[in-house]
């Protein structure tokens, strides 16, 4: 997602996030920021909110697995090669992996997608969705 410096293209768009104190969460909530966007903090499960909130506000989520960040790195100290070759992909997913799908949602491509969870785990592999 280069080039975006400056972008905003979700101005008056909200981001309802769930787990992002840390981590790929708080990741997602400062681009989606730095691209206009508005954003809620809830625990909430996507079903849930999606029937309260529908059809004004379509409530979506990302369930990345492993993702080469700070946070994972001493996951993936001295083992990343084993750990990749788990997924089907053979590797292991990126911020930009998870904002792109992120992206997606917001975007009208998916305006017929609601109260649904999108898994980013490189293909349901050894090792599975975290």
């Amino acid at each position: 997602m280069s080039g975006t410096a400056g972008c905003r293209r979700f101005e008056d768009r909200v981001a309802v996030v769930t787990g992002a104190s840390r981590g790929i969460g708080l990741g997602i909530v400062e681009r989606l920021v730095a691209e206009g966007a508005r954003f809620c903090l809830t625990a909430r499960k996507p079903e849930e909110l999606a029937l309260e909130l529908a059809p004004q506000v379509r409530v979506n989520a990302v369930a990345p697995a492993i993702v080469r960040t700070r946070f994972a790195a001493a996951l993936l100290a001295g083992g990343e090669e084993q750990v990749a070759a788990g997924y089907p992909l053979g590797r292991i997913g990126t911020p930009e992996d998870v904002a792109a799908a992120t992206a997606f949602l917001l975007s009208e491509d998916a305006s017929w997608i609601t109260g649904r969870t999108l898994v980013l785990d490189g293909g349901p592999g050894l090792n599975g969705p975290l």
